[in-house]
């Protein structure tokens, strides 16, 4: 059984920039395979991302600072909460959201490694602006690997 305890090495810091986006930076700190992924986030004041939900994505995030107003459904109604340092907040699976950063965000999120699964819902909400990335289809939904980093 200690044979077994002393096999495993601990994996440091990836720091991966996983590219360009309008709304700031996303970097890949950590990843176990199949399981989850740790993401460092800065957000610019004034960005925000669509407002949408993930099919089997679940994500959380701590904010470590800024003032970040979170958009989320409640009894069917688009509802705002402003998140400060400290806060955090988890979106399930099928969890409509959308983050807006009032002030420069840094964010550590853990999620679920599904890298591109995202519904879009502004139609829903007569939302005429649709900032972010579009939707994708369940079948095209990835997952972050060693291999695709």
């Amino acid at each position: 059984m200690e044979d077994e305890l002393v096999t495993k090495k601990p994996i440091f810091s990836i720091d991966k920039d996983l590219g360009e986006r309008s709304w700031g930076k996303e970097t890949l700190i950590h990843l176990a395979e199949g399981k989850w992924s740790m993401k460092k986030l800065f957000i610019k004041a004034g960005s925000r991302g669509g407002l949408q939900y993930h099919r089997i994505k679940d994500e959380a995030a701590y904010i470590i600072k800024g003032k970040l107003i979170v958009r989320y459904v409640l009894n069917g109604k688009l509802t705002e909460k402003i998140l400060l340092e400290g806060d955090s907040i988890h979106f399930p699976p099928k969890c409509i959201h959308q983050e807006e950063a009032i002030s420069d965000c840094l964010l550590i999120e853990v999620s679920t490694p599904h890298k591109n699964d995202r519904v879009r819902v502004e139609d829903k909400f007569n939302i005429l602006d649709k900032e972010g990335l579009p939707s994708t289809e369940l079948e095209d939904i990835e997952e972050l690997k060693f291999t695709n980093i």
